[in-house]
């Protein structure tokens, strides 16, 4: 593909517009449709960088109707193979308020009826490994940056990746936390997986927003209570984003790469081309 190009992508809220130094957007379509938007290609301290809008401008796709597959091939085609993930979850820990940077190191899945992967066709059968979900790159260098950047930052827990758009009822944050996971979101799947199908490094970063329902002084969270402790906390967040882009490692060919997530389709004989 001909046309501006990326090593690097950034997944998240419409704040993140104004990231970038001499900004392009791009129109790109995919096998599976239309991305949540355009994408944005800029430079962010002497590295291309690529941004898309998770729901779209405006806010205006609910996480169950976001175009997790769409998305992430796009990115794929405009050369992007690390992409840093921010989102905003809920708390399930009391010690862990609004305003708390976590570093997930794993994911449980709890959404349903996400069209979740990319090979949903006959053909030759993949799979790919998931056991460690995050790029342990990506997940050093947001985990440094965040240590550094945020007054609080947590390094390592579980993500749950619940369906929405409502939130939790009591007795689900309660089982959520009765179960050791750290946060819940509605975003992070099958965000996370589809990456790893396109043998892309993907980690994520998780802005708290709130306490859930169930925890210990936990309120009935309301949509206008997130987005406000998310703006709040947004300039904070892109810091630790511009750092983490710079502890980056260089980009490698894809047939030279070393790192686990980029190797994950070697021997596998794949339906398609990949972009």
């Amino acid at each position: 593909m001909t046309g501006p190009r990326a090593d690097i992508g950034v997944i998240g809220g419409s704040g993140f517009y104004s990231f970038f130094d001499s900004p392009e957007r791009v129109a790109v379509d995919t096998p599976f449709g239309a991305p949540s938007d355009d994408i944005v290609i800029g430079d962010v301290d002497g590295r291309r960088v690529a941004f898309l809008a998770r729901h779209g401008q405006g806010h205006r796709y609910p996480p169950h109707l976001v175009n997790y597959r769409a998305n992430l091939w796009a990115l794929r085609s405009l050369g992007v193979r690390q992409v840093l993930a921010p989102c905003a979850v809920g708390s399930l820990r009391a010690e862990n308020g609004p305003g708390t940077l976590v570093i997930p190191d794993q994911v449980v899945d709890r959404t349903s009826g996400r069209a979740g992967t990319v090979y949903d066709e006959v053909g030759p059968v993949v799979h790919v490994s998931f056991a460690d979900p995050y790029c342990p790159q990506g997940r050093s260098a947001l985990s440094a940056a965040a240590s550094r950047g945020m007054d609080r930052s947590v390094d390592g827990g579980t993500l749950v990746v619940v369906g929405g758009p409502r939130f939790s009822s009591r007795a689900e944050s309660q089982w959520h936390q009765a179960a050791g996971w750290s946060v819940v979101g509605m975003t992070g799947m099958p965000e996370a997986s589809v990456a790893r199908e396109l043998a892309m490094c993907f980690s994520t970063a998780c802005l708290v927003t709130d306490h859930d329902a169930g925890v210990e002084g936990g309120e009935s969270v309301t949509h206008e209570e997130v987005l406000r402790v998310f703006a709040r906390n947004i300039e904070g967040l892109k810091a630790v984003l511009r750092d983490a882009i710079g502890r980056l490692p260089d980009p490698e060919p894809d047939d030279t790469a070393t790192c686990s997530c980029r190797r994950v389709l070697d021997g596998q004989d794949l339906p398609f081309r990949l972009p």
